[in-house]
């Protein structure tokens, strides 16, 4: 049974998302204020958190970024107004895997769920068909699958689930280019028209945490006037 946490200062939101979700099978758990749904994150580890931008106490652009900083790595949906075109943003660059804007459909909410599991369920399985041993090594920088756990120079190096996504896809992938549209679609999951800089916001985040040199990358390299790909020579 996947647990989903809301944390939504409108009670009737609550109550209709409630319904649906526990009409998919799903435990479910609910926050009215940012701090008490990050206490709660925290403690439950949900497989899905529901979170409002607008929220007493701590909004949630910075709710998300205390959840990653806590190394909760759930998948993540905003809710957002229809005219805060600026959180969309800041919500995918802090680590959102997805949005919805108010007012929404029941069905578009389902759907946006649904496709969340699945991807979960996806990387899951893709796992094994990447590596027999979980584990990838290139030179000094080594990918643990299994554990979702990076290391360069046998320094642990934490990364937000996107950026641990991006990776594994371009490094079981070496040089393969993916232009930015492809990145999203495959790593979000959704067609983010417009949002195209959200990925080098991640790919530039990354890079910082396992290049030696930013200047002169090693391991992720542009491809001028495509996009980026893995070094295939590593």
């Amino acid at each position: 049974m996947k647990k989903v946490l809301i944390i939504e200062d409108d009670a009737e939101i609550i109550h209709l998302l409630e319904i649906h979700l526990k009409d998919l099978g799903c435990d479910v758990i609910s926050a009215m204020e940012g701090g008490l749904g990050l206490q709660k994150a925290i403690e439950e580890v949900p497989d899905l958190i529901i979170l409002d931008i607008m929220l007493p106490e701590m909004d949630g652009i910075e709710v998300c970024k205390e959840l990653r900083a806590n190394k909760i790595q759930s998948p993540i949906m905003m809710l957002t107004a229809k005219s805060e075109e600026i959180d969309k943003v800041l919500g995918l660059e802090v680590g959102a895997d997805d949005y919805l804007t108010k007012p929404f459909s029941v069905r578009e909410f389902i759907a946006r769920v649904k496709a969340i599991f699945r991807r979960e369920r996806m990387f899951e399985g893709s796992k094994t068909r990447i590596n027999s041993n979980k584990v990838m090594h290139f030179g000094d920088l080594e990918v643990d699958l299994e554990m979702r756990k990076v290391s360069v120079d046998n320094m642990r190096v934490d990364l937000s689930p996107k950026e641990f996504e991006l990776l594994v896809l371009l490094s079981s992938n070496p040089g393969k280019s993916y232009d930015r549209s492809k990145l999203l679609n495959l790593i979000w999951g959704y067609d983010f028209k417009g949002y195209e800089h959200t990925v080098n916001s991640h790919i530039n985040r990354l890079r910082s945490k396992i290049e030696p040199d930013m200047s002169n990358p090693k391991f992720i390299l542009t491809t001028w006037g495509v996009g980026y790909k893995f070094n295939e020579e590593l």
